[in-house]
């Protein structure tokens, strides 16, 4: 992908790119400790910033710059870091900054493969948000890339990290559902997922989410995340993929669709089904894995197990093991009782110590090059309306 390809056509750069320095605050920054890893963030808007305010209460980490091509969003970026950080609206004058350690990618989806390759020729770790690239070229771009450097590369589905959900998979991989025949995936929301404009410029470069030259719109932004736990319970990726999806409830202008519904196919007969609405928040994030011995349920942070047969699901009746009572969630099961950390707060824990140790991140590059594939499939039957099969091609 070329740079120019990232310039919005009215002139705009959709986010973090630009020509200049927009700011340096001027700080001088103390030396070091030596297992301090220093940050730099490019996009500091809504996800951006807010992952910036959870690295402030990470020992270790330290955030020193920030860019963004939007000032407003800059300033929100660097009012996050107490005024610290340097703020740059150019991410290649960010990359040139020798005292910056690794790089958190939180821009638009079409920008993350170039931002990236550029942060390693850099010679800095990278933490890349979901989706990690858009297209099967940057997909096979950043991968190699990564698999050429001694860099440390992190894709950001949280979810890998959450010590719940690893939990989940372990249990599910170990029969607790008995043979998976089906996942059952939902997020719903009830909004136009628009954000404000005060001029009618920036548009574009404020809602890229509705734009499909920028956006992979809900399967990359909401989706992905549970496509990326489909292929990591069943320690595979789908031979094809079917969907539909429209813009059938906010006629608003937007490209990318309102409301998708796509169907995986595993080996093994497995289906996973995905839907996501901006029209009705019914039950919003769910996961269902279901087996032959009962099904798994997940939200953000919390899990049940609901038995298939003659197993009882009265609250009388008593765990052989302990002797007590079963807890029993109406409607959804045993809950799984498992101290864990909010996830992306974890994500950002686990990338600190990959870099400290030298060790691979469970959310690599294979792990989220396999999952932006599958949403580039999932893109690809919807807007062709056909069947997509999995590229063995791409060697993932």
């Amino acid at each position: 992908m070329k740079r120019r390809e990232f310039v919005i056509k009215s002139g705009l750069a959709t986010a973090a790119l630009g020509t200049t320095s927009f700011m340096e605050s001027g700080i001088a920054y103390p030396k070091k400790a030596a297992d301090t890893i220093n940050f730099g963030v490019i996009g500091t808007g809504d996800r951006g910033a807010g992952l910036i305010n959870i690295m402030n209460d990470i020992p270790e980490l330290n955030v020193i710059s920030c860019c963004d091509i939007l000032p407003f969003k800059l300033q929100k970026g660097i009012a996050n870091t107490s005024g610290k950080a340097k703020g740059y609206s150019d991410y290649r004058k960010l990359l040139e900054q020798k005292d910056i350690d690794a790089i958190l990618v939180a821009t638009p989806f079409n920008t993350h493969s170039q931002i990236a390759i550029d942060a390693i020729d850099a010679g800095k770790h990278v933490f890349c948000e979901k989706t990690m690239a858009k297209g099967f070229d940057g997909i096979i771009q950043l991968r190699d890339k990564v698999n050429n450097s001694d860099k440390i590369f992190q894709t950001g589905h949280q979810y890998h990290s959450s010590r719940l959900y690893r939990h989940v998979v372990e249990l599910i991989q170990n029969g607790k559902v008995g043979k998976v025949t089906a996942i059952d995936c939902q997020w719903n929301r009830n909004g136009n997922w628009r954000r404000p404009v005060t001029d009618s410029n920036l548009e574009r470069a404020i809602n890229w989410r509705m734009y499909r030259e920028y956006s992979g719109g809900l399967v990359a932004e909401l989706c992905s995340h549970q496509i990326d736990f489909a292929n990591w319970v069943l320690n595979a990726t789908p031979d094809q993929v079917l969907g539909v999806g429209g813009i059938d409830y906010w006629k608003d202008g937007r490209e990318t669709f309102d409301n998708v519904h796509l169907i995986y196919s595993y080996p093994h007969g497995v289906k996973a089904t995905f839907t996501c609405l901006t029209s009705n928040s019914k039950d919003d994030y769910q996961i269902k894995v279901m087996g032959d011995k009962g099904t798994l349920i997940l939200d953000y942070v919390n899990a049940w197990f609901f038995p298939e047969g003659n197993y009882k699901k009265e609250i009388q009746e008593v765990d052989g093991v302990s002797g007590a009572t079963i807890k029993w969630d109406e409607g959804k099961g045993i809950p799984l009782d498992i101290e864990h950390a909010e996830p992306s707060t974890q994500a950002l824990i686990d990338f600190k110590n990959n870099i400290l140790d030298n060790t691979v991140p469970t959310s690599n590059v294979i792990t989220g090059a396999k999952a932006a594939a599958c949403v580039q499939m999932g893109l690809d039957a919807m807007y062709n309306n056909k069947i997509v099969q999995w590229n063995n091609e791409l060697n993932l």
